[in-house]
């Protein structure tokens, strides 16, 4: 199968009438610029390495929004938690299901072709196993064969209710599962594996998973010719880090670092509290840090150094996480932003070397999703995933737009309507912006939410 594109933004820049040979597999093995022009037909538009979500967690996509009220108390964190346990209190395997394609398509639709989903709702209401264990991790994954993403499944170790072995809320529950029979559910995950399908596995923090797990988990992921993805929540707020130096005299990440945890097969979402040392530190393992800033900024998190990442060599990625956005371009427009509001200046995440920041964001944003998903090769490359999005350059908003800040008009001026394509493994699922089963996918996620509206679940 061949792709002609107009123009596409490859690793090193810009090139014009560019064919890519995808492989059965999915994986571009020949990429050519400057084609003949006769090679086309050429899609119109602007070509661009699809964003990876690298932090999703699907099912609050459906209670997005409905956690906005002030009700007597502070606002936080933990008070969202609280109505986010109880919303998930009753979902079952189909709801799981109606509500990920959903939201996997509506990824789709914003240029998301990938996703790291860090699944811990294992079990029923009150912890009891399914019939079969992996239901729920199953009914996820059908979702994402319903839209067509790639997906990462990262089934989620989670233990106990904080340092300590503090015992679990009743809402946690079914999020429980012992070391050994973890491991297991992982294995039988990955032995199901397909091209578009993987597993790694995810720690959901410091204080839901005491440290022998930790390391079983840890030590499981390095077997193997290649390590798995490991993801965590890390330092997500101040509260955790405070109880974390209380527990282990350690800051949450000091505490990866110093125990040798962190590496390239890792990535660390959120970080929000890191100070410089970790930061130079965590640049040095190689570990991705996985942003999340609408969510961080929902959520009250706090604000993250990407800057002080960058000049130090690391490297991040962006996810969506609770889904009350779902547009890569808007979670690099807050990390920029925030930056900006923070420092008082200016294009802080560019550089000499890639000085438009909307395309050094997309770029770094790219590879750092890629490898926290694992893939060996990112961007538009030879060995890569055919995952594409096209932008419809030829469209009125982007006239007066050099070639060169057609991706800053992008991210940072939004065109509603910009994305007319997107391509995984070079298979077109979204054209004219429309993903191609999304009137199925919307009667089902209708459907799901109005059970749960007869259930008082929102």
């Amino acid at each position: 199968m061949e792709l002609a594109f107009e123009r596409a933004l490859l690793p090193d820049g810009l090139a014009q009438r560019v064919c890519f040979e995808v492989a059965p597999d999915g994986r571009i093995v020949r990429l050519e610029r400057d084609c003949h022009p006769e090679r086309g037909p050429f899609r119109q538009g602007l070509a661009l390495a699809g964003m990876p979500n690298l932090h999703s967690h699907a099912f609050q996509r459906a209670m997005a929004g409905s956690a906005e009220v002030l009700a007597g108390v502070e606002g936080s964190f933990w008070s969202w938690r609280d109505v986010m346990y109880r919303f998930v209190e009753r979902l079952a395997p189909v709801d799981v299901a109606a509500i990920s394609a959903f939201c996997y398509a509506e990824m789709l639709e914003s240029g998301y072709t990938a996703v790291a989903e860090f699944h811990y709702l294992h079990h029923d209401t009150d912890g009891r196993h399914y019939a079969t264990v992996s239901a729920v991790a199953e009914a996820v994954r059908a979702a994402a064969r319903t839209s067509g993403i790639r997906h990462l499944l990262l089934p989620c170790l989670y233990q106990q209710g904080n340092f300590g072995g503090e015992p679990l809320l009743r809402a946690q529950q079914r999020f429980y599962n012992a070391t050994g029979p973890f491991l297991e559910l992982c294995a039988e995950l990955a032995a199901r594996e397909s091209p578009r399908e993987r597993t790694g596995v995810a720690i959901h923090s410091l204080r839901a998973v005491p440290p022998e797990a930790l390391a079983a988990v840890a030590a499981h992921a390095r077997q193997g010719r290649r390590a798995c993805p490991v993801h965590i929540h890390v330092a997500e707020q101040a509260r955790e880090v405070d109880d974390c130096v209380t527990a282990y005299g350690r800051r949450p990440v000091e505490y990866l670092l110093e125990g040798g945890y962190a590496g390239p097969h890792w990535c660390l979402v959120h970080a929000t509290h890191v100070n410089s040392a970790e930061l130079a530190g965590i640049a040095a393992t190689g570990a991705v840090v996985g942003l999340c800033p609408t969510t961080e900024a929902n959520l009250g998190d706090g604000r993250f150094p990407l800057d002080e990442l960058l000049a130090a060599g690391g490297r991040f990625g962006v996810g969506s996480d609770s889904h009350v956005s779902i547009d890569p371009r808007e979670e690099l427009r807050t990390a920029e932003y925030t930056l900006r509001l923070w420092r008082g200046r200016r294009v802080l995440a560019a550089s000499q070397r890639v000085p438009h920041a909307g395309t050094s964001l997309w770029s770094d944003a790219v590879a750092g999703g890629a490898q926290a998903l694992g893939y060996r090769t990112q961007g538009l490359a030879i060995g890569a995933p055919a995952d594409v999005v096209l932008l419809d350059t030829g469209r009125a908003e982007f006239a007066g737009l050099q070639a060169e800040a057609l991706v800053d008009g992008f991210v940072f001026a939004p065109r509603a309507g910009a994305i007319s394509g997107v391509w995984v493994g070079g298979e077109q699922l979204v054209a004219g912006g429309r993903h191609r089963e999304r009137d199925a996918i919307d009667a089902g996620y209708a459907a799901c939410l109005a059970r749960l509206q007869r259930a008082g679940l929102q």
